[in-house]
């Protein structure tokens, strides 16, 4: 009997190994193996990426300072965490009903019927009051899908992390460069005033006609216009910056144009083996959703089959609460209990169908999860290919538009050219830098993008919960 008891036991464990899940295999990620060639790619530079820190890329103290503030009081990023927290703690749950439940109960009562004398009762009992043997690994699925979503989730909120410091830094770049344009509007409504106060004097002395005043005054107008949205343009960036830092924040570590923003960002190479796709946290998170999906068919499938639960206490009742503890007091007791399906009009099976269905759905995001993170750092790396290029243009076309500025000028002082001459000229001037700065502007958030795009600075790895 004994002997028949222990071959019961090691059928029994060697069951519970069993697992109905099927294996996870990860695709071939479905972009090419390295990044696209030609003329908007020429300038790139073939150093492998190592993993980036914010602080590698992102060099000025102020912007650190900034970013810190903000890894501690963003509320995105706080609400990020605390769902990490509810996964592992789920996960754990789960995982807890692999384990038998043990309890353990005491009760007392006495009765006395019209003062003929009482009697009582007392009782302790304990030992296992649920455990369902997981003879198709239905609880270790259960268990594998519930820690594989917690490393999903860990892995989405190294994405609202990654966002933050970019989008920290696009805003912090993006402030210099109203900062400069802010500049270039005052500047050109400093020259408007001074040419309507010129105009104005050649029309009292009767030189100019009154179409000269207005249009100068059209210039004038413009330029205050600017200044105007440039300063609400400030003050929405400060918002900005407030709302992702989570706080209020001290001025003096805003830049005051993108002559300090631009060598405090530095460019980033792109390695040749676009595999480095896969550390980003994106992608990590559609692979942890491929598993834990996959994890969810061996569920499934585990459904179809019997289950089988145990139960069994063992304790001691006495009539008499001091000979509870006596030998004669002890008992105990077993039992077991099969469930297993017969007739659910195909519900069961359907239920497989469906997580197979939702394992390739899983699978598509994570192989589209790939091919978006290869998009946007190949749009990236094509605009810096060719941004340098385009900083060099825009500067030559603003110091040409300056010199034609005075040089148009001076000849309709020498009453060589009209008046309009002059303005179109400073029309294109203004025109001009405006562009320069948004094409340097455009480097800084090529940088960022790319920063963004190779998942620098996802957090530390993933762990089990």
């Amino acid at each position: 009997m004994i002997r028949t008891r222990d071959v019961l036991l090691a059928s029994t464990l060697l069951l519970a190994g069993c697992s109905l899940a099927p294996k996870t295999v990860l695709p071939t990620p479905p972009v090419p193996q390295s990044w696209p060639v030609g003329d908007a790619y020429l300038l790139q530079s073939e150093a492998a990426l190592p993993i980036l820190s914010y602080q590698s890329v992102f060099t000025d103290p102020r912007l650190q300072a900034l970013a810190a503030q903000a890894l501690t009081n963003n509320r995105d990023l706080r609400v990020a965490y605390a769902n990490v927290a509810a996964a592992r703690a789920q996960a754990r749950v789960t995982r807890a009903g692999q384990f038998p439940a043990i309890g353990i109960s005491g009760g007392a009562g006495y009765a006395d019927s019209n003062g003929a004398g009482g009697s009582g009762d007392f009782s302790l009992r304990g030992g296992v009051t649920a455990f369902e043997l997981d003879l198709f690994g239905k609880l270790a699925n259960l268990a594998e899908a519930d820690r594989n979503r917690a490393l999903a989730t860990e892995a989405a909120s190294r994405t609202v992390r990654l966002a933050l410091i970019a989008n920290l830094a696009e805003v912090w770049a993006t402030y210099g460069a109203d900062r400069d344009l802010l500049a270039i509007a005052q500047d050109t409504a400093a020259n408007a005033r001074e040419n309507v106060r010129l105009t104005r004097a050649r029309l009292d002395g009767g030189v100019a006609p009154r179409t000269d005043l207005r249009q100068a005054e059209q210039i004038l107008a413009t330029a205050e216009d600017a200044i105007a949205a440039q300063t609400s343009a400030l003050a929405q960036d400060e918002n900005l910056i407030r709302l992702l830092v989570g706080g209020d924040i001290d001025r003096a570590l805003l830049p005051a144009g993108l002559g300090e923003v631009t060598p405090a960002i530095a460019a980033l190479p792109a390695g040749v083996n676009s595999q480095i796709l896969l550390r980003r946290p994106d992608v990590i998170e559609a692979e942890y959703g491929l598993r834990a999906a996959n994890a969810n068919i061996g569920v499934a499938r585990a459904q179809l089959f019997p289950s089988i639960s145990l139960t069994g206490l063992l304790g001691f009742a006495s009539n008499a609460l001091s000979s509870l503890f006596d030998s004669g007091s002890f008992n105990w007791s077993a039992g077991g209990d099969v469930t297993a399906p017969i007739f659910d009009a195909g519900g069961r099976r359907a239920g497989v169908a469906v997580s197979e269905a939702q394992r390739d759905a899983a699978l598509a995001g994570y192989e589209g999860a790939i091919q978006t993170a290869f998009r946007e750092v190949a749009d990236a790396l094509a605009v810096q290919g060719t941004i340098a290029e385009r900083v060099r243009a825009a500067a030559a076309n603003t110091a040409a538009a300056a010199d034609t500025a005075v040089l148009t000028d001076a000849r309709y002082k020498g009453g060589i050219d009209s008046f309009l001459a002059s303005l179109d000229a400073q029309r294109s001037l203004y025109a001009a830098r405006r562009s320069e700065i948004a094409t340097q502007l455009l480097l800084v958030q090529t940088r960022i993008a790319l920063f963004r795009a190779l998942g620098g600075d996802s957090g530390a790895g993933a762990t089990a919960p």
